[in-house]
């Protein structure tokens, strides 16, 4: 049996409002093998971005156990936490936004390595910091540029190399490539994967594009408010989506025919409702069109339906 690289365990996190709780990431249990990529889908604001951080402890879990390579993340002090942050590392979702401006290039990528005191000579760090940037792609006439100076496919370029520089073992990729045009989306999803074969990386790739985590992913979580409410090999996933809400997502995805058997639309109708002090039951249950009385009241547990692909629904 494959032992998993990254498990979680009834994770929780919750945000104090002054009407309750919110339940931004509920009762979350994922596995990720080593060298595989689990993409998290799911509308804005269903606690993706969220699960990512927690999973960091960039931000601390309320409940729950997150589990790194059979280590509980959340029970490391911060000394022990810093020196396992060299195995943990993050792409941001805005290539701009996550550089500091007022940093070069080389700059940008030697900083972790400086800050973790991986390599002591500066020409040990300024080889290292070329080394990096032809792995990801970057011209050597880059290493004195600043980052507006350069389009969002290399600023993102320079975020992976950074990611990169403390030999990581898993990688949070927060919507790497939502802020890009369609042909750099392609180039960086690409990379990502190449890097992947060639050092065995681990991946949780976050995202609201079904296209590209169909592309990328081993394995797909579908999240809604907080929840996952579905889990399955990528293939089977499309294949055959249970749950109302993935099918409703799959049938969104743009599909280039001039006929008009284009296949039915799972339109969802409504608004999504507070995830603050929610009810038990299914939250999806309000906009779902297959609602029944059992949708609510007690809470709807994952279920295998077949090998590998769980659902969180009465339907099946």
């Amino acid at each position: 049996m494959t032992v998993p690289i990254l498990e979680t365990k009834h994770l929780k996190k919750y945000f104090r409002t002054s009407r309750g709780d919110l339940h931004a990431v509920d009762d979350i249990n994922i596995s990720i093998e080593k060298g595989k990529t689990l993409g998290v889908v799911g509308e804005s604001g269903c606690g993706k971005s969220t699960l990512g951080r927690v999973i960091l402890r960039l931000l601390e879990a309320t409940e729950g156990e997150i589990l790194f390579e059979g280590q509980d993340l959340c029970k490391l002090n911060p000394r022990q936490m810093e020196k396992m942050r060299r195995e943990l590392q993050i792409i941001f979702q805005d290539p701009f936004s996550s550089l500091n401006p007022r940093l070069s290039v080389s700059e940008i990528i030697a900083d972790p390595i400086r800050t973790n005191k991986l390599l002591a000579h500066k020409c040990e760090i300024q080889d290292r910091v070329i080394e990096l940037m032809h792995t990801v792609g970057l011209s050597d006439r880059f290493i004195n540029a600043y980052p507006h100076e350069l389009d969002g496919g290399r600023r993102q370029r320079i975020g992976v190399a950074r990611a990169l520089a403390l030999n990581p073992k898993f990688i949070v990729c927060d919507e790497p490539v939502s802020a890009l045009d369609v042909s750099i989306q392609a180039q960086i999803l690409n990379l990502m994967m190449d890097l992947q074969e060639e050092r065995n990386l681990t991946y949780l790739f976050i995202t609201h594009d079904m296209s590209v985590v169909k592309h990328i992913s081993n394995q797909i979580m579908v999240m809604y408010m907080g929840q996952c409410v579905e889990v399955s090999p990528t293939d089977e996933l499309f294949e055959n989506p249970i749950h109302p809400y993935t099918q409703a997502l799959l049938s969104a995805i743009p599909v280039p025919k001039l006929r008009r058997d284009r296949g039915k639309r799972h339109l969802i109708q409504g608004e999504v409702t507070s995830p603050v002090n929610p009810k038990p039951g299914c939250r999806f249950a309000p906009r779902c069109p297959y609602a029944r009385p059992e949708c609510t009241g007690e809470s709807i547990p994952l279920t295998e339906q077949s090998p590998g692909h769980f659902v969180s629904c009465v339907l099946p």
